[in-house]
């Protein structure tokens, strides 16, 4: 079943969220038909707006692969401490409310889905924390929380007359950092301007030709001292010839969020956002909830190849036939140690990956403050990228045995955790990196400045 989530976007989805949500409650006798709480249940029109509502939906005609996701399977309820829907939530943690699942669709991955995306849209939010309740004969709502990397505390544990509710709470992991992650893809040519560290090079990917904040957070500088640094910035920029850019590390502000004061300086000089991604981690020393890492089984006449060096083929595949990428980029691939892998069918190259170590030393301060499941701190760091796979042999797996492959050179170089950057438009793409185990652990975005 392939299920979308998003935010319910008409009346007759939120109507029809509302009575899902009371056809589940009462399914798994929750709640009885005389309950008052199934009036609420029912009123999703309220949780839509006094809260955020996602809903699941499914393509209307399944044999039609082309089909819109228009039936509404499945909703959950986010609310923001503080809000008239937020039971339990503390400062900083955001709660889900009223998960419910048609009975008809169970079975097919849609709460899993849900509880998926709401750790997403939470990041997106700025909330690194969630939270939820649940009552104690929901077992295998239970299992489903645990796989998902959600933690039991019973301490906060409550309920009212027979009710007795569990609580399990998730935490984003921390994200390697962004001087980590630059120093998996470094510039050409790097200049630092005003605590700013400036990557030069020919224009060729955001990542390479934007300015990084060092040292401090972007809510720690006032409208005034930020104005006065982009404006040496820009120019230096402006000096080789390239449009300002800058990495933002915060999402783009969501609906019913005003800009932050980085934005409003943003805006007034004529920025305009770019490219936002999500930042996806995981363990390479313990269990995950993904696939195990290594153990992929290749297509018949496909075989993986590890070099040290990208040669021509695998150059072909990531860059087609932008020369200017590929002369460029080449620079820019090998401009750190790193692993490239290729699988080889019939003796040529039709799907690749990258694989860079850097030590997490690099981290900008307060990149790994523990936040989060411990995922190591001696240990380097791995960086996929460039994952890319000829269009005549898409949809046979083998972006996810690349992945996978990727994950076991990575841990047997030493490194104890992964991490990846995945457009947040990209769902396929966070589809795959999330059934192999990576969580969510930040998001950011470039805004850039027309010349």
């Amino acid at each position: 079943m392939n299920v979308v989530v998003r935010r319910a976007e008409s009346a007759e989805e939120i109507e029809a969220a509302g009575a899902i949500t009371a056809e589940a409650y009462l399914a798994d006798r929750l709640v009885t038909n005389d309950d008052a709480y199934l009036v609420e249940l029912t009123d999703a029109r309220r949780r839509a707006t006094e809260a955020i509502l996602l809903v699941a939906l499914v393509p209307r005609d399944e044999g039609d692969p082309g089909a819109e996701p228009d039936v509404v399977v499945g909703s959950i309820t986010l609310a923001p401490p503080g809000s008239s829907y937020a039971e339990i939530a503390e400062p900083g943690e955001l709660e889900l409310r009223m998960l419910g699942v048609a009975p008809e669709a169970r079975g097919h991955g849609v709460a899993e889905a849900l509880m998926r995306a709401t750790v997403r849209e939470a990041v997106l939010l700025g909330y690194r924390r969630v939270v939820l309740s649940t009552e104690g004969q929901m077992a295998a709502a239970q299992r489903l929380y645990g796989r998902l990397g959600w933690t039991r505390v019973p301490e906060r544990d409550w309920g009212h007359v027979e009710i007795h509710l569990r609580v399990y709470t998730w935490q984003a992991s921390a994200p390697p950092g962004p001087l980590v992650e630059r120093a998996t893809w470094p510039p050409v040519r790097v200049e630092r301007v005003e605590g700013f560290e400036l990557g030069m090079t020919e224009g060729i990917t955001r990542r390479a030709n934007s300015a990084v904040l060092t040292g401090e957070a972007w809510d720690s500088l006032d409208a005034a001292e930020l104005g006065r640094r982009l404006t040496a910035v820009e120019a230096a920029y402006e000096l080789v010839g390239l449009a300002p850019c800058v990495r933002v590390d915060s999402p783009v502000p969501r609906e019913g969020q005003g800009p932050t004061a980085a934005d409003r300086v943003l805006v007034a000089r004529g920025y305009r956002d770019f490219s936002e991604t999500f930042l996806l981690v995981r363990a390479l020393d313990g269990p995950t909830s993904g696939e195990p890492v290594g153990d992929a089984v290749l297509p018949d006449g496909v075989s993986v190849r590890v070099e040290r060096a990208p040669d021509g083929g695998w150059l072909d595949v990531w860059a087609g036939d932008r020369a200017l990428e590929r002369s460029t980029g080449r620079r820019i691939l090998t401009g750190t140690p790193a692993h490239y892998l290729t699988a080889v069918r019939d003796g040529e190259a039709v799907g690749v990956i990258r694989v860079c170590l850097v030590d997490g030393s690099v981290a900008s301060p307060g990149a790994d403050s523990g936040e989060g499941p411990d995922l190591g701190t001696a240990g380097p760091w791995a960086g996929l990228s460039c994952l890319t796979v000829a269009p005549s042999s898409r949809g046979n797996g083998l972006a996810r045995i690349l992945t996978q492959e990727a994950l076991a050179v990575a841990r047997a170089a030493g490194a104890e955790r992964a991490f990846s950057q995945v457009l947040v438009g990209n769902a396929a793409a966070i589809t795959l990196h999330e059934r192999l185990g990576f969580a969510v652990a930040g998001a950011y975005r470039y805004a850039e400045r027309a010349r």
